[in-house]
């Protein structure tokens, strides 16, 4: 197969894995953000504490984040048919997509969130804050850099998954090296599929850790940790501020 054939082919197949894994990513957060968070408020200890929902929430997370991904599209295929009208093609992918990485990614927010100093909850709670002004104003901008990097793993894993979607028809990456470099023996063209995926997961990787380490440069928020850490601290009492002017009064007049 000639270079001129190939394009068209590698250009379309690369144009639908990026779909197929932008939305899927996209509704993964969506889903797992808030799921992530609430496995680490009913927990033990938690401001919404539940330990019998906890347990049912974590162990179907478990069960769907342990299942292989490609028997998870199998058993998932009349739900996609119920979605999308059909259980072959780039839309019909994001359904089986999506849904296995929902569990995986709240895992990886769970991590992110109970990372987050308590100190800063019980000092937003002692100013009246309640669960939504403690998850808004604390828990998801101080784990926004974890955020991030939890983001970003998922999106390789789903491209790893895109390409075993391709092996029922979804398109992609995967279904050129299926296809093209497995069944016709077009070992070019797999190779230049795997060098595209090398390539792509590298500059995802990249892109991701350098918002990652941003955010943790300034402080991974947008400034209302530090002032939560000064009034934890405490201000000083009327008693201190005079003592403390008394003293450097007391001081300059030494000098003079």
């Amino acid at each position: 197969m000639t270079w001129s054939e190939m394009q068209p082919l590698l250009s379309q197949a690369c144009w639908d894995t990026l779909y197929m894994v932008g939305w899927s990513t996209l509704i993964a957060v969506v889903g797992g953000l808030p799921l992530g968070i609430l496995l680490v408020l009913t927990d033990r200890g938690g401001l919404l504490q539940n330990v019998a929902a906890n347990k049912v929430i974590g162990q179907v997370v478990n069960i769907a984040r342990s299942m292989p991904f490609i028997i998870l599209m199998v058993a998932l295929m009349n739900f996609t048919r119920t979605i999308t009208g059909t259980t072959i093609g780039r839309e019909a992918a994001i359904v089986p997509l999506a849904i296995g990485a929902i569990p995986f990614f709240a895992r990886l927010v769970e991590t992110a969130v109970r990372e987050v100093d308590g100190g800063l909850v019980e000092a937003v709670q002692s100013m009246g804050g309640n669960t939504w002004t403690v998850v808004r104003r604390v828990l998801v901008p101080e784990s926004l850099p974890s955020l991030i990097s939890s983001a970003t793993t998922t999106l390789v894993a789903l491209i790893g998954y895109s390409a075993m979607a391709g092996t029922v028809g979804a398109g992609g990456l995967g279904d050129i090296a299926i296809r093209y470099g497995y069944q016709r023996f077009e070992t070019g063209l797999m190779w230049i599929t795997v060098a595209i995926l090398a390539v792509v997961i590298s500059l995802i990787q990249f892109a991701g850790d350098y918002a990652a380490r941003g955010l943790h440069r300034r402080g991974g928020h947008s400034g209302a940790a530090p002032r939560l850490r000064l009034l934890k601290a405490g201000t000083p009492t009327t008693a201190e501020v005079s003592a403390t002017a008394e003293a450097t009064t007391a001081d300059v007049g030494k000098a003079v």
